[in-house]
């Protein structure tokens, strides 16, 4: 008679509130909690961790790493629900772990690294010269803006800047098009919409809308293949090369503005104003951003709104900001919605 051994149990992350003192030095060790999830993203980790519980040394066999190191790191995500640890020592996947796949449909694997990259660790420090200046700390840094480094310095750190974006958007662009209602509408346009993922997301559901996407000419270049020449969605698509804050040459029903609004205020002021200048009057206005306050990701949107002033002196809006900015562009504010639980989406009107 064969016996099935039984899967071995995770031992269970502690579930006990840490007193302020304990909570406060497991906080300002939060570099270390961020290092050891991009050693994991680079390493591979969860890519090479299947369904079955696997030692340490297995894995770092796969991964070519070193045996015990590699127990170190998977124990100290561990204590934060990434990966799980059995009571016999191997370790298996938790729903967090799976994030850092690479197949995985909710993949954070590039976001991981973004949010990690190596300019980030010189940039946290100087956090306080921001606050105080109220403007980047990039330019002093590494002698020149932002977007310029990463594409002259940073080649690698561009291509992640990339494919995390583009993950970000896939993500985010079926909720958006679960969300909008387009009864009525013949023509969207996703105005700095980069590879125009919201588009085709929207021109599939909606068989009978003709979609344009403006972004700037190299990221227009790159737009999702769906929408190029050849693309099952070409016949109804238009690309459109041009920068939103100097004109926007397109005529539509609805114009969608997502994630675009926090570089700077002139630039928001200038976008805005460029919509409300190329619409007909009663175009239907959808602007989408994260918002650092009434919001479920506040930790994560705070933190993107402190990293975005450390490296281009830009903000995450708060409703009121966001809702202030569009009214003094003359735009008509309606309802405001959540598109998930890091997006809202502010529905507007052209005045007549």
């Amino acid at each position: 008679m064969t016996t099935v051994s039984p899967t071995p149990t995770p031992i269970p992350a502690p579930q006990h509130t840490p007193q302020p003192a304990m909570r406060m030095r497991e906080l300002v060790f939060g570099a270390a909690c961020a290092a050891a999830v991009r050693a994991a993203a680079r390493l591979g980790v969860a890519d090479a961790l299947g369904e079955s519980p696997t030692t340490a040394a297995e894995l770092a066999a796969a991964v070519e790493a070193e045996p015990l190191p590699l127990q170190r790191l998977l124990r100290a995500l561990s204590c934060y629900g990434i990966f799980a640890e059995t009571e016999d020592g191997q370790f298996v996947h938790t729903e967090m772990s799976r994030l850092l796949r690479e197949d995985d449909p909710h993949s954070l694997r590039y976001i991981a690294l973004w949010c990690t990259e190596p300019w980030t660790w010189q940039a946290w420090p100087r956090l306080d010269d921001a606050v105080r200046s109220g403007g980047s700390v990039f330019q002093e840094l590494y002698g020149k803006g932002f977007f310029d480094y990463l594409h002259q310095d940073a080649h690698e750190s561009a291509h992640v800047f990339n494919r995390a974006m583009t993950t970000s958007s896939m993500q985010s662009a079926l909720d958006v098009a679960e969300l909008l209602d387009l009864t009525g509408i013949s023509v969207v346009a996703d105005i700095g919409g980069g590879q125009g993922h919201v588009l085709a997301s929207l021109l599939e559901k909606h068989p009978t809308v003709r979609g344009v996407l403006l972004d700037l000419p190299g990221v227009a270049a790159k737009a999702d293949p769906r929408l190029r020449e050849g693309g099952e969605l070409a016949a109804r698509a238009e690309i459109v090369p041009g920068d939103c804050r100097e004109a926007i040459p397109v005529d539509a029903d609805m114009y969608i503005i997502k994630n675009i609004l926090e570089w700077d205020d002139e630039s928001t002021r200038r976008t805005l104003r460029n919509v409300v200048g190329a619409a007909r009057p009663g175009s239907r206005v959808v602007i989408i951003e994260n918002l650092v306050d009434d919001s479920p990701s506040m930790k994560f949107t705070t933190a993107m709104d402190l990293l975005l002033l450390l490296n281009v002196g830009g903000a995450k809006h708060t409703k009121a900001s966001l809702c202030a900015r569009m009214a003094d562009a003359g735009l008509v504010i309606g309802e405001i919605r959540p598109v998930n639980a890091y997006l809202h989406a502010f529905e507007c009107t052209v005045p007549g």
